[in-house]
């Protein structure tokens, strides 16, 4: 069975209008292209890293503009659509990094609340502090998109493999990163990751990104990456322009990368050692 699937990279802007005015077109490109599954970046409803301007303008994930309008395209289509992550507000009034599985009808089938909040002070002087704005999940999410077992997982997520060896024990054969991820970051560890992460799992990792230089004074680096099972570069948008990724996934190449390194069954419980003084 082979699916193509096509990853979306883009710059959004701090607004919602202009976030679906701007993603709109790329995965009416995607689908022209004949990609089936759809996986935008990370953030793609709306970027804006003052807290006071963005809270206010959040909504629910069920009203918010952007994923309205992917689940009118999702319909239109006849594609799957994942929004790699919508901000949002939770109905206990916080904020999440939430990402949303859209079915070609419309419908929201699954959602995955980001994990692991970006807190850091990298040594570039450059610090984060996710958590002062949103509340992470607290559970890994694999769904079913048609012939796609996935596995849902958010930028930062790709640091913690436990949680993609937990996704692929529980079935999934393609895991989504869907990101912004910093410059500097990005230059130094973007693809390493992502290909360990495939390596780690026998799995197919797909990354589509954020890039460029945004209206909200940020930087991204771009870079959509499709991995394969045994971690090669299936395809890659070498720029940080907004653009479209379009690959074909052989479903078989997880089943012959896994039976040829058994990582995941062979893995073994260990006691947890004493720690260095």
């Amino acid at each position: 069975m082979t699916v193509r699937v096509g990853l979306i990279q883009t710059r959004t802007p701090a607004s919602h209008a202009a976030a679906l005015a701007h993603v709109a077109p790329l995965v009416r490109e995607a689908a022209a292209q004949g990609a089936t599954f759809i996986a935008t970046p990370e953030g793609v409803n709306i970027l804006q890293k003052d807290k006071a301007a963005l809270l206010p303008v959040l909504t629910l994930l069920e009203e918010d503009p952007v994923v309205k309008g992917l689940q009118a395209l999702a319909r239109e289509l006849a594609v799957t659509i994942l929004a790699g992550s919508a901000l949002v507000k939770r109905p206990d009034g916080k904020a999440a990094n939430r990402a949303a599985l859209i079915t070609p009808d419309g419908e929201i089938a699954a959602f995955y609340d980001k994990l692991h909040m970006f807190d850091v002070d990298l040594p570039t002087g450059e610090t984060a502090r996710e958590s002062e704005t949103y509340e992470p999940g607290d559970r890994a999410v694999a769904a079913r998109a048609g012939e796609l077992k996935l596995g849902l997982t958010i930028c930062y997520d790709v640091r913690f493999p436990a949680l993609y060896r937990a996704l692929a024990q529980a079935g999934a054969e393609v895991i989504v990163t869907p990101a912004a991820f910093t410059r500097p970051t990005g230059e130094a560890h973007w693809e390493t990751l992502l290909r360990a992460r495939a390596i780690e799992t026998g799995s197919f990792v797909l990354a589509p990104a954020q890039g460029g230089f945004h209206e909200d004074g940020r930087g991204t680096w771009g870079r959509s990456l499709a991995i394969g099972p045994w971690g090669e570069v299936l395809g890659k948008l070498d720029h940080d322009e907004p653009g479209v990724l379009v690959v074909d996934l052989d479903l078989a190449a997880v089943a012959k990368a896994r039976s040829a390194i058994p990582a995941l069954p062979n893995a073994r419980a260990f006691a947890t050692p004493i720690s260095i003084a």
